[in-house]
């Protein structure tokens, strides 16, 4: 096996296996591994073909590439990861950061225009707002999900609050 297949194959079958072992029940055929692994098929070689042309093809004249090439291949590390840990309820901001991405590429390797500064940070900041609040969120409904923990803790919390008051 020449050098070239199995850097290439190695972290793919590692992938797979970690896969595997999360995943536990899944039994593999052709129908599985579209169903998981759509987005390293599809989306994500696009995202880097629009990389490639940038970099190698047009030797960085055609800048407006990396807008789409940032874009999908966000939104497909996005989609990667929503479809493996089926967490798409946590991961839909980063389709606002999969924007912000393909802007932000276009100003750091374009003409490094400040006006488009404004979108790229508001986009970021609602992308990682989101991620915050629905992450955090679906955290506290995870542990919290039984209501006679949350009557305790606030039962505790006000007779705490009682005790400290009487004591003043």
């Amino acid at each position: 096996m020449n050098m070239n297949r199995s850097a290439f194959l190695g972290p793919i079958l590692i992938l797979l296996g970690v896969f595997m072992f999360l995943k536990g029940d899944v039994s593999f055929s052709s129908g599985t591994i579209f169903e998981y692994f759509w987005p390293t098929l599809f989306v994500i070689p696009v995202g880097v073909f629009f990389h490639w042309l940038y970099f190698f093809i047009t030797q960085r004249r055609g800048v407006g590439v990396l807008v789409p090439g940032g874009i999908l291949l966000t939104a497909g590390i996005v989609c990667q990861i929503s479809a493996l840990f089926d967490i798409w309820h946590l991961m839909w901001p980063g389709f606002m950061l999969a924007v912000a991405v393909g802007l932000f590429e276009l100003y750091w390797f374009g003409g490094r225009n400040k006006y488009l500064l404004i979108p790229i940070n508001i986009l970021s900041v609602m992308s990682l707002l989101f991620f915050a609040i629905f992450s955090i969120g679906s955290i506290f409904g995870t542990l919290f999900h039984n209501n006679s923990i949350i009557a305790i803790g606030l039962i505790v919390v006000g007779g705490f609050m009682m005790i400290v008051r009487s004591r003043n």
